[in-house]
């Protein structure tokens, strides 16, 4: 008898640390009800719950700084301010992701959620008072910021997929490939969002008109106020578990090292080296349609408000090919049992090569 009590404490004890462990762990988000078993509606609802804010919170955040952005080359004309300000912010979000891998991981992804929209909310403040002391510092955070803010983007939307998945015994790739179709869908819409608020607001604004864009920035903090907001309202999830470089704990030297060495890794592999160009490309296509495209083209035939209308039609077409996109890929790969990453490749190589075509005549 004593050894079976001895027995049932020992399996008590351990049943209270497991529940213990459970609820410390923040990104299993198991719920259990008064019958002692798991409430898998309530768990599902965390997770796409936390899908459903991030891609709304997104949305807010970048519908301001996309069309902020789009205004640049033709609001900020004097010496160049619009263009020499975004030419220094990516050049700062160049050099900090080198690092924001590691500083996500120091703050949680959350916390550099949160963090990352400050450096957005500043630039759309700063655009209130265009200067040179103004708009190159937050130029500068925002590169900062950006490269925190995507990669604890990435790092937040993998760990819930992965909680999901672990929670239901479903497949881990499709659940990630459906939670990036939400937030990437709903993201690319930020475009078409953003740009009619421009073309509503500057409607009757000629280029120099304070009153029409001050009110549309002041808009624009609004709407970047709410997104950051939103964050605050994400599930807070613990990142240990996602794989990465272990914390190197020597000296500030073999820390850059170590840091050099992940960064040269990736250069290794052939297909890293073939998509370099096409990255480099993309690149150039997005600041020629921000920047030139803008200021040269649209600007003198249609004003200032004919910016936004002209990137409405831009960003509604962008956020349809995505939705297209993803369900041919999708579809490709029922059908054909195939990775539909290629497809997905292939189609937006085409379709980038059809754009320069154009381009050029």
């Amino acid at each position: 008898m004593i050894l079976v009590s001895e027995c049932r404490i020992e399996e008590n004890c351990v049943s209270v640390a497991m529940e213990s462990l459970d609820e410390s762990r923040e990104d299993v988000g198991l719920l259990i009800n008064n019958n002692g078993d798991l409430d898998l509606e309530s768990t599902k609802k965390n997770h796409t719950r936390d899908v459903h804010i991030l891609s709304c919170a997104f949305l807010l955040v970048f519908l301001a700084y996309g069309a902020a952005q789009n205004l640049q080359s033709t609001i900020n004309t004097e010496e160049n301010l619009g263009t020499t300000s975004l030419g220094i912010l990516y050049v700062s979000f160049t050099v900090f992701s080198f690092v924001a891998s590691s500083v996500v991981r120091s703050l949680g992804s959350k916390n550099a959620l949160i963090l990352g929209t400050t450096g957005y909310w500043l630039f759309i403040a700063a655009n209130l008072k265009p200067s040179w002391y103004t708009m190159v510092p937050v130029a500068l955070y925002l590169g900062f910021a950006a490269s925190i803010i995507w990669v604890g983007q990435g790092t937040y939307l993998t760990s819930t997929a992965r909680s999901h998945s672990k929670d239901y015994q479903l497949h881990e790739g499709t659940i990630l490939g459906n939670f990036n179709g939400e937030f990437w869908g709903i993201f690319a819409s930020h475009q078409l969002v953003g740009n009619l608020l421009s073309l509503a607001l500057l409607r009757d604004g000629k280029e120099g008109n304070a009153n029409g864009t001050t009110l549309l920035f002041v808009v624009f903090l609004g709407s970047m106020t709410l997104g950051t907001i939103l964050m605050c309202f994400l599930s807070k999830r613990n990142d240990k578990g996602e794989e990465g470089p272990p914390k190197p704990s020597g000296s500030f030297y073999s820390s850059l090292v170590s840091l050099s060495k992940l960064v040269i890794a990736p250069l290794a592999d052939k297909r890293m080296l073939l998509i370099i160009p096409l990255i480099a490309y993309s690149g150039l296509q997005q600041a020629f349609v921000w920047a030139e495209f803008t200021k040269y083209i649209v600007e003198p035939a249609l004003g200032v408000s004919g910016v936004g209308g002209s990137m409405a039609v831009y960003g509604a077409f962008d956020a349809i090919v995505m939705f297209l996109d993803c369900w041919t890929s999708y579809l490709w790969s029922i059908f054909n049992h195939y990775d539909s990453r290629w497809w997905t490749f292939y189609s937006s190589c085409c379709t980038l090569m059809a754009f320069a075509a154009v381009q050029l005549d």
